[in-house]
């Protein structure tokens, strides 16, 4: 059971919801993934009014969660103003809070980022930070009241996985009893066990599913790679070696003297 905030959830894959050819091949996505929470940039489903209807329609025949997100924001103010209008529209405070620095990579904004969760967490919000995997800014963004945080396996829609292996163990280690979902990057299911393998709580995939040539199959692929990778991790898997390790017993067995 994955627990964020007060909801306790039994999927650990949550799906954004842009850049799917169609409505019906997003929630037919959404089912094949069997995931609980779906992301949604206010920005994009306020741009019109029926689009914002359409939306909420469709999640509420897929009765799954909504976490709003503040994409595009580039600054503190921006962002807050971002995520008190998603908070009225979705009527939740949960919010995946993105604060955009540099635009080549979209990385975040560490300093502003940690600001505005500062501000919402004061002001009842549930902050869900789209953060790097930095040991510092970790402690700053619990430190302003979030529960859980989001550190980036790669670049938004880069599909390159899991860059920092070290730093993502790093962060895993200090941070054992704190929910850690890894958010972008993602390009292939293996990606995603992996995060799973290495004790990540919970995966957000967009671009991955979304752009595949089979949505509603890859998000089905991306669900089983997650149930996979969760299962070894409890299995315990062995550290590896520098060395061969036989795995048939030498004692008892036929030699030439």
């Amino acid at each position: 059971m994955l627990q964020l905030y007060a909801a306790e959830l039994h999927s650990r894959l949550l799906l954004g919801s842009a850049r799917y050819p169609s409505p019906a091949v997003l929630s037919a996505a959404v089912r094949a993934a069997r995931c609980e929470i779906v992301t949604v940039s206010l920005r994009r489903e306020s741009a019109g009014e029926r689009a914002g209807q359409g939306f909420w329609s469709l999640i509420r025949e897929l009765g799954v969660r909504v976490l709003p997100n503040t994409a595009g924001c580039h600054s503190v103010k921006e962002a807050v103003t971002t995520a008190h209008m998603a908070r009225e529209v979705f009527g939740t405070a949960w919010i995946k809070l993105e604060v955009i620095g540099e635009d080549d990579t979209l990385q975040p904004d560490v300093f502003a980022l940690t600001d505005a969760a500062r501000v919402l967490a004061a002001e009842g919000f549930e902050v869900f930070p789209y953060t790097t995997e930095d040991l510092v800014v970790a402690e700053r963004l619990l430190a302003a009241g979030c529960r859980v945080l989001m550190p980036w396996g790669a670049p938004i829609g880069s599909g390159r996985g899991l860059n920092n292996l070290f730093g993502l163990k790093a962060l895993r280690a200090h941070f054992p009893d704190v929910p850690l979902i890894i958010d972008a990057g993602m390009g292939v299911p293996s990606h995603a066990a992996q995060a799973l393998e290495l004790g990540f709580d919970a995966v957000l995939v967009n671009t991955a599913i979304a752009e595949a040539r089979d949505p509603v199959q890859m998000a089905a692929a991306f669900a089983q790679a997650l149930e996979a990778g969760y299962a070894a991790r409890a299995a315990g898997p062995i550290e590896p070696r520098d060395f061969a390790a036989p795995s048939t017993p030498l004692i008892g067995t036929a030699f030439r003297g």
